[in-house]
């Protein structure tokens, strides 16, 4: 590998996890906003949404200046492509992140009613997906990134359940209703999220193997 495209690499990857590293915090704060019904944090989370959109335009640049000036084959070019797809994935996350703190911001100025779901269980497991997909990307591990992909199954099981909890709810307490739809939106935002820290994992184990593991069994150890 050509000394000056390394550094390009090298220099991308770290501009990678970090942003990786800011969508979880965000992420945390968010959920936080939740926990606390704190409208003015949510009211931050919304304003630096902004910066991660701007983070990942430069890296989507820096990838296509990588592919123009040194044409990199092989793992160079699986790498760089896996770049790519996983930047798209945590801008999405940061949309999504957005998406909570908007609920989160409602449900502040609200009433407060019971979580009908249990949040603190789904929001651990989707925060330890993000943590664990960017450990991942980090060590080129794909044990770790298999095990990212298995945890979904968890998270999907408690967005189910949540459905059908609103729906008693809602019966229960009709005056509730519209705290309960943006409760029930967070999940699904959440399952969303965990959908993303999924195909993170599946494009390092890519990344690392060359194997493409979307729409098969063999991600989750069968």
């Amino acid at each position: 590998m050509p000394v000056h495209m390394k550094h390009e690499i090298d220099k991308l990857k770290q501009n990678l996890v970090n942003l990786c590293s800011v969508v979880e915090e965000e992420l945390w704060q968010a959920v936080k906003s939740v926990k606390n019904a704190d409208a003015d944090l949510a009211a931050k989370v919304i304003g630096n949404d902004q910066k991660i959109d701007d983070r990942e335009v430069e890296i989507e640049e820096e990838c296509l200046k990588i592919l123009a000036l040194y044409q990199p084959v092989a793992i160079d070019l699986r790498f760089i492509i896996t770049a790519m797809k996983i930047n798209n994935d945590l801008e999405r996350i940061g949309d999504l992140t957005v998406n909570i703190a908007e609920r989160s911001q409602f449900l502040a100025n609200q009433p407060q009613v019971p979580i009908p779901f249990d949040f603190e269980s789904m929001t651990e497991k989707t925060q330890a997906m993000l943590r664990k997909s960017v450990d991942a990307l980090v060590k080129m591990d794909c044990q770790i990134a298999h095990e990212v992909c298995m945890s979904d199954d968890k998270v999907d099981a408690i967005n189910r359940q949540m459905y059908d909890q609103v729906k008693k709810e809602i019966v229960k307490h009709p005056d509730w209703v519209e705290q309960l739809i943006h409760l029930l939106s967070i999940s699904r935002h959440l399952e969303r999220i965990a959908d993303h820290t999924t195909n993170i994992a599946e494009d390092v184990i890519y990344m690392v193997e060359g194997k493409i593991v979307r729409h098969t069994t063999e991600k989750f150890g069968s």
